[in-house]
């Protein structure tokens, strides 16, 4: 399949989701205990990355409530990375940033990606492969390129995001694991 017709597959895909998710109802709760659950399991997992949610996004920030022994950390877009910062206070500590996301303030101390244990990624869609489709300017596959070999890469998405394939290329960094509810 040549690059172009790879980039067209995936636009399909990201025009399909965004109606479904435009239509669908989404209950991010039995994924956010799913996560909670999950992390729960491995308390090894210090410094976890977490992210503001979208309207169309998982919601994870009961996480921190739940268990707020452990590091939190947030991106924040700058230039054409993300750079992580910790976070305890979400109400004071989020701001719209670029993309109309909510970021943490550049004033907060930053965490270096190789620092992170755990990323809990939000995406369009993933496959059974650990397959990932973004939303396609790739700040989550840079910024995982840079996490340690032993880092964590879990793809959070609502159960109608599981798709058959996401058309991987190169680039794409897969996940290890996928938590769908």
């Amino acid at each position: 399949m040549t690059i172009s017709s790879l980039s067209n597959k995936k636009n399909q895909l990201r025009s399909t989701l965004r109606q479904l998710l435009r239509n669908g109802p989404l209950d991010s709760g039995p994924v956010c205990e799913a996560a909670r659950c999950w992390l729960a399991a491995r308390p090894a997992l210090r410094t976890v990355a977490l992210y503001a949610a979208l309207a169309d996004e998982v919601d994870l920030l009961p996480l921190m409530a739940w268990d707020p022994g452990r590091r939190w950390v947030f991106p924040r877009i700058c230039g054409e990375d993300l750079v992580f910062h910790e976070l305890r206070d979400v109400a004071g500590d989020l701001a719209r940033g670029a993309c109309g996301i909510r970021e943490p303030s550049p004033t907060l101390p930053s965490v270096p990606i190789p620092a992170i244990d755990a990323f809990l990624c939000p995406g369009m869609a993933f496959d059974p492969n650990g397959g990932r489709l973004g939303r396609g300017l790739g700040y989550y596959d840079r910024a995982l390129a840079s996490a340690r070999p032993d880092a964590v890469k879990v793809g959070i998405c609502h159960p109608i995001q599981r798709v058959a394939d996401t058309f991987r290329e190169a680039h794409d960094v897969a996940m290890d694991v996928v938590i769908a509810g």
